[in-house]
């Protein structure tokens, strides 16, 4: 893999005609369905914007569909192997004595380009409306035939369980084994079905994971570096093995954490958001990908091959400035694509290219 990171435009936008998304409160999120169309997906206020490939590969994207979002604080959307995309959101609806029923709803879209269903409740971890009203964002992921779990960060630095059984049961809310959370935590399935969850508290990030399909979760290898919140992610490197990435806010940078390793400082000069991961095929070598926001509001890439952290990891700007945070994912065509919302307030895109190392295409507005 050779090591620059290469662009054919900067700082260049080619615009089809979409506009300004509005007041964004979350994404895009950018995943693949089962036929390898793209959706990129969008929370502004009140509603969920939705844009999909009309062919794989691009170029052309039909929308913004729009769909009610009304009263969702915080969203958030995640895949399984079958391809579904979950929607799940933290819910807050005033009520007649000025307090707020608050209490976490999902959705789903089952195949490309076709509707969301109606909002789901997940109800809340507590019925005491002071603890209740605490309940943070929530995080997902989805097991091994289609499980779908959620994770929020509760009262009193808490942190709170809700997941579904094989059968596609809702099973209750369950507290983890965890104090002194700071913010959501980060969950991810391998592909084997195990789900790991890594919780930011205020002096280090604390592990979980699942012995076997459907077990519950077991505290592991702690990460002896503080996350700063919202920050985390996680990419199965090798199979059945996360790695977890992460801001250091003692100011190291990105940092990788493997379980039973040593977290290691990656640099990136990260903002004040979270970090995409990927992996990808470049110049044939199979690669980690990393997307983020810079803290001079550029959108950054790194690169390394996979789990080979320690050997350095690539940086460079990629000439457009975001708002928020990128996302990432491969294509139809097992290209890497990432995603932003441009200081203008646009949803806008590059492709990476067949050209030396990881070149990407001109920006374009979708």
């Amino acid at each position: 893999m050779r090591g620059a990171l290469s662009h054919e435009a900067e700082r260049r936008s080619a615009p089809t005609g979409a506009g300004p998304v509005g007041r964004v409160l979350g994404g895009p999120w950018l995943l693949a369905g089962q036929d390898g169309r793209l959706t990129a997906y969008v929370h502004t206020e009140d509603a969920l914007l939705r844009w999909t490939e009309e062919a794989v590969g691009g170029p052309r994207w039909s929308g913004p569909d729009t769909f009610p979002a009304k009263d969702l604080t915080h969203l958030t959307v995640v895949q399984g192997p079958n391809r579904y995309a979950h929607l799940i959101g933290r819910r807050v609806r005033p009520k007649a004595d000025a307090r707020s029923a608050v209490d976490i709803v999902c959705a789903t879209q089952f195949q490309t380009g076709r509707p969301v269903t109606e909002w789901r409740s997940l109800g809340n971890p507590f019925k005491d409306i002071d603890r209740s009203e605490q309940v943070g964002a929530p995080a997902a992921a989805v097991a091994d035939g289609g499980a779908l779990y959620v994770c929020v960060p509760t009262a009193w630095g808490g942190a709170a369980l809700r997941r579904e059984d094989k059968h596609g049961q809702w099973e209750a809310w369950k507290e983890l084994d965890v104090a002194g959370v700071t913010d959501r935590p980060s969950l991810a399935a391998t592909a084997a079905g195990l789900v790991e969850v890594l919780v930011p508290t205020r002096v280090a990030a604390l592990h979980l994971h699942q012995g076997s399909q459907g077990g519950a979760m077991v505290r592991g290898y702690d990460a002896g570096v503080i996350p700063l919140p919202g920050s985390a992610t996680a990419l199965e490197t090798a199979p059945g093995r996360m790695t977890h990435y992460l801001t250091d806010v003692r100011g190291a940078g990105v940092v990788a954490f493997r379980a039973g390793n040593w977290p290691m400082p990656l640099g990136g000069t990260p903002g004040d958001g979270r970090t995409a991961a990927l992996r990808a095929t470049v110049d044939g070598f199979d690669c980690t990908l990393l997307a983020l926001r810079g803290t001079d509001g550029v959108v950054r890439l790194g690169a390394c091959p996979a789990e080979e952290e320690r050997g350095g990891m690539w940086w460079t700007d990629t000439g457009t400035d975001c708002a928020g945070d990128p996302s990432l994912a491969l294509d139809g065509h097992g290209r890497a694509v990432v995603a932003a919302i441009g200081t203008d307030g646009c949803l806008v895109l590059a492709r990476q290219t067949d050209g030396p190392g990881l070149t990407l295409s001109d920006w374009r507005r979708i």
